[in-house]
């Protein structure tokens, strides 16, 4: 199977690579479109985004493992990632994250058996004044407990 853009996407995906001077600009507006519309990024993905943007697959691989935005494999319906920076573990991430795979069933790089959740640890969220942050799909949580990220999962089941 051939990994393209749907009609809609490849025409949004013109106009965006319309806006940038040089069309490598365009690789992470690009890939968000991709996994928007796959869930992840696979090989042929890569290959089919490189085609389109003049680019060695390289440059997208690349791309797309040096962001923690983009997945390499099927994810659940909600992804949780924890911040791991030392702002967040000093004031218990790694509390969060145990109990959260005591809570899932899962350890840290997995999904539930469901695809409902996925849980990984990442690097810096970018929001230390407000640590320990967990970020579920596009919306952050911050100032976390324990007591919050029960409420938190308990509102997404």
């Amino acid at each position: 199977m051939t990994t393209e853009f749907k009609k809609e996407t490849l025409e949004e995906f013109n106009e965006i690579v319309k806006r940038y001077p040089d069309k490598q600009a365009a690789t992470i507006p690009a890939l968000h479109l991709m996994q928007r519309d796959q869930g992840y990024i696979t090989d042929e993905a890569l290959e089919y985004i490189a085609g389109l943007l003049d680019l060695p697959v390289s440059t997208v691989h690349s791309t797309v493992t040096y962001y923690t935005m983009f997945y390499r494999e099927e994810m659940g319906k909600y992804v949780i990632q924890v911040c791991s920076t030392l702002s967040c573990y000093i004031l218990g991430s790694k509390n969060i994250v145990e109990h959260i795979e005591g809570r899932l069933g899962i350890k840290a790089g997995e999904t539930t058996p469901d695809k409902k959740f996925s849980l990984i640890k990442v690097e810096c969220l970018g929001a230390c004044g407000t640590a320990p942050v967990i970020r579920i799909n596009d919306d952050y949580h911050e100032d976390l407990t324990i007591e919050k990220v029960d409420e938190i999962l308990d509102n997404l089941k």
